[in-house]
């Protein structure tokens, strides 16, 4: 796709695109793993079953239900692969305040943003270089999924390990710190967001029409899915609550800065934008519905 811009713009945004975003995703997976202990990933053992339904929904059922949406809707190829990034992409930590303030499980809602959040260095490649051939139908530059690999390995594992290393040889300073490293995380988060719709500024009333629907029925569809599925599988209610939010709420960030290091097109980053500021909403909506007049265990 054609860069577009005045120089200075286009300048500016490969500044974005090849520093800004990579350095504030690895602060991020870096506080993310600060919030992480050794036990997030013992518990996977004394809760095998919930995990593995939280992670096959998310891991496979988002994607392959992000797939099916995709299709049906005949979106621009490029804002279909935009979407099946969002999809690939780990939950993020806001998930597990959610399911906090849900009545949810939280011990299982964050061994499972720890656990994708690691294996998303091989999901995610796969995922998304697969999503590219098909709906572009041609290769990106020189993307492979081994040379997606080794980037998402430097700007996502790596990151966390470091944080959660941190976390388990200076417990006091990385409790301290954690605060401080949330808003920092937050505010990253917003200037991300905000610069990959700022790069599209002259297109995204267009771009909106396209995968703004398809974005919030994915978001809405998934969440239902979720929930109710684990119900059917006999999950309890906290269990189903914290898979939910887990397949409802994505790492966006991560998502952008995928798009952008993996493309150097911020076009392919405008569904994980969109994605970005209506999952909060809806996210809100379900807390509430989950816990009206209903007692903190179900």
């Amino acid at each position: 796709m054609p860069a577009t811009g005045t120089r200075g713009e286009r300048l500016s945004m490969g500044v974005i695109t090849d520093i800004v975003l990579p350095v504030s995703l690895a602060f991020i997976m870096f506080s993310i793993g600060l919030t992480l202990t050794i036990g997030d990933f013992r518990r996977v053992a004394a809760q095998p079953r919930d995990f593995l339904i939280g992670a096959v929904s998310q891991i496979l059922v988002l994607p392959l239900v992000a797939f099916l949406l995709v299709t049906a809707w005949r979106i621009e190829p490029v804002l279909a692969v935009g979407v099946m990034i969002i999809a690939a992409a780990p939950g993020g930590v806001t998930s597990n305040l959610l399911t906090l303030f849900a009545r949810g499980d939280v011990a299982l809602s964050v061994s499972l943003t720890a656990i994708t959040s690691l294996l998303s260095v091989v999901t995610v490649p796969l995922i998304v270089v697969t999503a590219h051939q098909h709906f572009v139908g041609e290769t990106a530059g020189e993307l492979t999924v081994a040379g997606a690999v080794l980037k998402i390995f430097a700007i996502v594992t790596v990151p966390v390990l470091a944080g959660l290393a941190v976390r388990h040889r200076l417990p006091g300073f990385a409790q301290r710190f954690e605060p401080l490293a949330r808003r920092i995380s937050a505010a990253l988060f917003v200037l991300v967001m905000v610069g990959a719709i700022y790069a599209e500024r002259a297109n995204i009333g267009s771009y909106f029409a396209q995968a703004g629907a398809v974005t919030l029925t994915l978001n809405i569809a998934m969440m239902a899915i979720a929930f109710y599925g684990a119900a059917w599988l006999g999950m309890r209610r906290p269990q189903r609550i914290a898979i939910a939010l887990e397949c409802g709420l994505q790492n966006g960030t991560l998502a952008i800065a995928v798009a952008a290091t993996l493309f150097h097109e911020t076009l392919y980053a405008i569904p994980a934008a969109i994605y970005s500021l209506m999952m909060f909403g809806t996210a809100l909506v379900f807390v509430f519905l989950v816990t009206r007049g209903k007692p903190a265990a179900v």
